[in-house]
């Protein structure tokens, strides 16, 4: 693990912000590759940003590090798409999609993915049959190690305003003790320190994460 290389997709996002803090403190990943739309100037030694049209399919697989460990933290919301589901599945399908399957043809062996809880493809909910459907896609590329975590409500600081996400906060966070363990909220913080523990997992196989294993992860 000690010259392992990384590539993260989604680091603008909640659990992608503090994903690439984790990785910045932890010496064993030598370089740090992240996928933007648009430059933020990281200004880190070992973080190199790589903007990229998203839908530019040579340069999504050029921009992912050869052999490294392929974090996707990718997501939108509703309003950010202006309710256009085709809009939304572009960036909440298209992205982690391909960042695997190029991941794949870039000698890549491990992929982290942020899900969600309820991810089924046979859903009849637009939100959770999405995120199923690309865990199915995913699934299916042949990586030694997938990780997906499929967190509930997550629990941070944003930088934009979720009005109704705000109210939801403090509904379960409240009443969180009334919850199944899986529904619980959950610190965007602790599923970043969990992906990176699960990133450097020996056992291959396909990994599924919820809200107790997250928990139990992020703190070994």
């Amino acid at each position: 693990m000690k010259n392992s290389k990384a590539t993260l997709l989604g680091a603008t996002g909640l659990i992608g912000g503090h994903l690439l803090d984790e990785l910045k403190n932890d010496s064993s990943y030598k370089e740090i590759h992240v996928i933007l739309r648009r430059q933020v100037d990281f200004n880190h030694p070992r973080v190199k940003e790589v903007v990229i049209d998203f839908e530019d399919e040579k340069a999504f697989q050029n921009a992912i590090a050869p052999e490294s460990v392929v974090f996707c933290a990718v997501g939108t919301t509703q309003s950010k798409v202006d309710g256009d589901k085709e809009k939304y599945r572009k960036v909440d399908y298209n992205i982690p999609v391909n960042a695997a399957k190029f991941g794949l043809e870039r000698d890549c062996k491990s992929f982290v993915l942020v899900s969600s809880i309820g991810a089924d493809s046979k859903s009849s909910n637009f939100y959770t049959k999405l995120k199923g459907e690309v865990e199915d896609k995913v699934s299916e590329f042949g990586y030694k190690n997938i990780h997906i975590f499929r967190p509930s409500l997550l629990l941070g600081d944003r930088k934009e305003n979720r009005t109704g996400e705000r109210i939801a906060k403090l509904f379960m966070s409240a009443f969180s003790f009334l919850l199944p363990p899986k529904y619980k909220p959950i610190q965007a913080k602790v599923v970043a320190k969990a992906m990176l523990k699960a990133s450097k997992v020996k056992e291959e196989g396909k990994h599924i994460y919820d809200y107790t294993s997250i928990s139990s992860l992020a703190k070994d």
